[in-house]
């Protein structure tokens, strides 16, 4: 499976249980399809470079949140849109990082030689 890492910026709420929702959810929807997540980020909550219009509000600060992840295509198609439909995303982009995770790793140098 490849492996992909999600960049989400979600609107930002008051309460953090809106960006919860958002994150179980999704990282729900990965493994019921056959996923693995790998690593879940929170960059925090971040004034947006400009403001952003979506679902029909206008956003000026959103919650940063990174995933990174192995999942078929067919998966990466359907959380895709799935994203696209969710009020509380403002954006949201995906990067295929390679074909597994070992392409990512590189192997340990060794730092001292005897």
């Amino acid at each position: 499976m490849p492996f992909y890492q999600m960049l989400c910026i979600a609107a930002h709420y008051g309460q953090y249980r809106h960006l919860k929702e958002l994150v179980t959810v999704t990282a729900k929807h990965v493994m019921d399809q056959g996923g693995v997540v790998r690593t879940l980020d929170s960059w925090g909550t971040l004034s947006l470079p400009q403001r952003m219009h979506a679902h029909g509000h206008s956003h000026t600060i959103g919650d940063y949140w990174t995933m990174n992840f192995d999942a078929s295509p067919e998966t990466l198609r359907s959380l895709t849109n799935l994203m696209r439909r969710d009020a509380r995303v403002v954006r949201c982009t995906t990067l295929k990082l390679g074909e597994r995770v070992e392409d990512i790793v590189q192997p340990r140098s060794i730092t001292v030689t005897r």
